[in-house]
């Protein structure tokens, strides 16, 4: 899952970030309004934790702008101690949770999960499709009860594609969630089609339907119905 951090403290920013990666998650950063507005402009995300008091303008400008563009992402507030106001502003427009400075990595990791959980997963931990189910807090794959021994990235991008079956993911949005920022330090098309080749090879192995599909020349979809294919090697 892939989140934006946008807090104007470079040593908590910092913390923040490695905090996340550390859970697995895929972490974008921002520490200005600018630059906030420019990466939300640009990219998808799952969860934005977003400071309140920004250089260059108020989190909460930011905020609206989030839930008029996007209204099923996910928002954690910073807020400054004592600063129940903007809190509850907020909370208003749309925000999920927040979280007052200062606090410890444990609470935000928490606090993020839970918000993933809640837009992505109904409030659920594990999310099942027939024989295929993943724990998101564990970051574990299971197929008919058998765990899968799957990379990070390949975890990602079965995750990914489950919270958005049945709809065409293309081949850059998919690169751009594995890999954020860094997307451009990776040859995206070769290395995508390795990652999905082995993961597929891994769920068939273990007796699982293959439900990804590929749209030629535009990305793939993953059903959650399965439909009559002939296997042919090729994601």
């Amino acid at each position: 899952m892939k989140i934006l951090i946008v807090e104007d403290e470079p040593e908590l920013l910092g913390a923040m970030q490695r905090s996340l990666e550390g859970i697995g998650l895929v972490c974008s950063t921002a520490s200005t309004f600018k630059e906030g507005e420019d990466k939300l402009a640009g990219y998808d995300y799952d969860v934005v934790v977003l400071d309140v008091t920004l250089p260059g303008g108020s989190g909460i400008a930011l905020l609206e702008q989030v839930k008029k563009d996007a209204p099923d992402r996910g928002v954690l507030i910073v807020s400054a101690k004592g600063s129940i106001d903007d809190k509850l502003r907020g909370l208003d427009l749309g925000a999920d949770d927040y979280i007052t400075k200062p606090f410890h990595m444990a609470e935000l990791n928490a606090r993020v999960q839970a918000v993933l959980r809640r837009r992505s997963f109904g409030g659920r931990s594990v999310v099942q499709l027939d024989e295929l189910a993943i724990d998101t807090q564990a970051r574990t794959v299971k197929v008919h009860e058998q765990v899968l021994n799957l990379t990070r990235k390949e975890y990602d991008l079965l995750l990914f594609m489950l919270v958005n079956k049945d709809r065409l993911l293309t081949r850059d949005a998919m690169a751009e969630h594995i890999w954020g920022d860094h997307m451009d330090l990776a040859d995206n098309t070769d290395v995508l089609y390795s990652h999905i080749k082995n993961l597929r090879a891994k769920i068939r192995a273990a007796g699982g339907v293959d439900r990804l599909r590929t749209v030629y020349g535009l990305g793939y979809t993953f059903h959650s119905v399965v439909q009559d294919h002939t296997p042919d090697g090729k994601p």
